[in-house]
């Protein structure tokens, strides 16, 4: 498939991941006592209240472009909350912090389980291999997308969901210091993006994404349909 067809089949999944992960955050603060995201309507399944121009859009295209078809990523507007209207400040800020990289963990094995369910449903199902194929190789962006947006929120640089749990491991006014760091939190992102010095701790960081992923599709390789879609899986 060329570019232009992997990418729309990457970024549905994509987007999807993204709004579980924003989603998961509104509603685990409501849990702990903070509506906000309820009251400004950003606790919804509907894509459309949290796309940001640059982070769900733009900067996804751009970096598909870029790097010729072989990477995609973005981000969704942050949902917001008021961690003084958690019922109890600390184990609310690390819940709700959490909350995001817990369900794209949980959704990277029901990914999985899907490949191998539309494999098995497709050899019931000859005439309808090149559509469940289709699908297959969504679920496997899926998987990828959901082991990425894990590991990578929780690098621990504010304002990342990691950085909401390291603080509470650092004394209290080392905590107050690294929290400043949010102001910068971009371009010490960009440096470990786009850098030399960077580009090996960021690659050491996504470590865990190659091994689980690649043992994951070692696991469901044996049920994927036979298909050209499905050319160069595995």
């Amino acid at each position: 498939m060329d570019n232009l067809q992997n990418f729309l089949l990457a970024a549905p999944v994509l987007l999807f991941s993204m709004v579980a992960h924003e989603y998961a955050h509104g509603y685990a603060a409501l849990r702990q006592g903070d509506p906000t995201a309820y009251q400004l309507g950003r606790l919804t399944w509907n894509p459309i209240r949290h796309i940001d121009p640059f982070l769900t859009i733009l900067m996804p295209v751009m970096l598909y472009w870029a790097s010729n078809g072989s990477f995609i990523f973005g981000g969704a507007k942050p949902v917001p909350v008021q961690p003084r209207n958690y019922r109890n400040y600390r184990r609310g800020d690390i819940i709700v912090s959490l909350a995001g990289i817990a369900t794209n963990i949980l959704l990277w094995p029901v990914c999985a389980v899907m490949i191998v369910g539309l494999g098995l449903l497709g050899r019931l199902l000859p005439p309808a291999v090149d559509t469940l194929s289709l699908l297959q190789l969504m679920m496997v962006q899926g998987v990828l997308f959901n082991l990425v947006l894990a590991v990578f929120n929780l690098l621990p640089i504010p304002p990342l969901d990691g950085s909401h749990v390291m603080k509470y491991l650092l004394p209290p006014a080392w905590a107050i210091r690294y929290q400043l760091l949010g102001r910068y939190g971009i371009l010490i992102l960009l440096v470990l993006l786009w850098t030399d010095i960077g580009k090996p701790l960021f690659m050491a960081w996504m470590k865990p994404v190659t091994v689980l992923g690649g043992s994951t599709m070692q696991f469901v390789f044996p049920y994927f349909l036979k298909s050209p879609y499905a050319m160069g899986i595995g």
